[in-house]
């Protein structure tokens, strides 16, 4: 397979996205349920803060999807294509 520059430096920059263990922590903690800022911050020991700027970079990439309802932000998974990457590393470390 042989991929044009293009394309090499998205998943470059996909795959590096994912090499931040705080943004893995909040994708694994995204992979059941739509969470909102606060609740999410709390699952992984971040600061409300440090999560925004984390999922600012995530929806850049299109990994999670964000929904507002009255003053409150969720965020979730953009699609399963995100589920499967993250399940198929996982295993993937597991494994070996």
């Amino acid at each position: 397979m042989e991929l044009d520059a293009s394309l090499a430096e998205q998943l470059a920059a996909l795959f590096d996205m994912l090499g931040d263990p705080s943004r893995v922590r909040i994708i694994a903690a995204l992979l059941d349920e739509e969470i909102n800022v606060r609740t999410l911050a709390a699952r992984v020991g971040l600061s409300e803060s440090a999560v925004s700027h984390q999922l600012r970079h995530l929806r850049h990439m299109k990994l999670v999807r964000a929904r507002k309802q009255g003053r409150e932000v969720y965020y979730a998974l953009a699609d399963d294509h995100v589920l499967d990457l993250f399940l198929r590393g996982l295993d993937h470390v597991q494994h070996g």
